[in-house]
């Protein structure tokens, strides 16, 4: 029978099945054999060992259209990358590693500010920086109801990763687009003001009150990303740079101490963003280094 898991937990997969009914299904061992690990996501074949206990086996996963390594999903048409305005303050140099994340696997992103309702001032500078480097960006608070709407239009009819820090309110947002409360949504610690990750595991929900197709993943909650790119191609992983590409006065410019650099010049001028830019000049000497080693 076909269907697709939605999480995994412990050595189990649980499985939505063709016949509307969820499996606990182990995987068989020609998967350790070709290192081969079932993904939240997967398309898959099982064999039922057990109609009444709902338990079986899976069998094969079918080809997958996107993968991402963390957090480790498959077959996700959007990303939808959720920050803080403030409570926790948004890690704009995480943010950029999480893009490259998405644009080596060539998956649709958006990004979400939430919590507006604590600085508008904020929120907009966040939005014109993300809006200029070519990312659809939205500003949500689910105080105020700001963006929702817009944001469960953005989620219809597709199958979408919600993913970011703890605390950023990610199960706030995934209860209101459900309609009720599918997630448990965790506070801040007042003690270090950072989030409390209430979401332990990734699952995938069907969100039928929005449509039969539309699919979100709630991941747990990061605080660091590793790219593992060559450090000479970062620069087209930054949508504002890649376009000037070749007007550069050398060949290979990396964009960090070249004279006659055109995205140093872009920078100077304000057409490229500041944050942006020193955030691409840390991601470089990490991949630098790590090549080295």
């Amino acid at each position: 029978m076909e269907g697709r898991i939605i999480r995994g937990i412990g050595g189990f997969y649980y499985v939505d099945a063709a016949d509307g009914n969820e499996y606990e299904c182990k995987a068989r061992g020609v998967f350790r054999y070709n290192l081969e690990k079932p993904l939240p996501g997967d398309y898959c074949d099982i064999e039922i060992i057990d109609g009444e206990q709902k338990t079986g086996n899976l069998t094969s996963i079918h080809d997958r259209t996107s993968e991402l390594i963390r957090p480790a999903v498959a077959n996700i048409d959007r990303a939808i990358i959720c920050f803080a305005v403030k409570e926790p303050d948004p890690h704009l140099n995480l943010l950029d590693r999480f893009l490259i994340n998405t644009m080596e696997q060539d998956i649709e992103t958006v990004i979400v500010f939430n919590k507006t309702d604590l600085s508008s001032d904020l929120s907009e500078k966040l939005k014109t920086v993300y809006i200029d480097a070519g990312y659809e960006t939205l500003l949500t608070s689910t105080i105020t109801g700001e963006g929702l709407d817009e944001l469960r239009e953005l989620v219809k009819d597709r199958t979408s990763i919600v993913s970011g820090p703890s605390g950023v309110g990610k199960s706030s947002i995934m209860n209101f687009l459900y309609g009720s409360n599918i997630a448990e949504a965790g506070g801040l610690s007042d003690k270090i003001k950072r989030g409390k990750n209430t979401t332990r595991s990734t699952e995938l929900v069907r969100f039928s009150n929005i449509s039969e197709h539309t699919y979100i993943m709630d991941t747990p909650g990061f605080s660091s990303l590793r790219n593992d790119i060559d450090p000479d191609k970062l620069s087209l992983y930054y949508k504002e740079m890649e376009k000037l590409f070749g007007k550069c006065r050398f060949t290979g410019c990396v964009h960090i101490h070249e004279p006659g650099c055109a995205v140093k010049e872009a920078v100077e001028a304000g057409e490229i963003h500041i944050e942006r830019y020193e955030n691409y000049k840390l991601i470089y000497d990490e991949l630098k280094k790590r090549r080295k080693w």
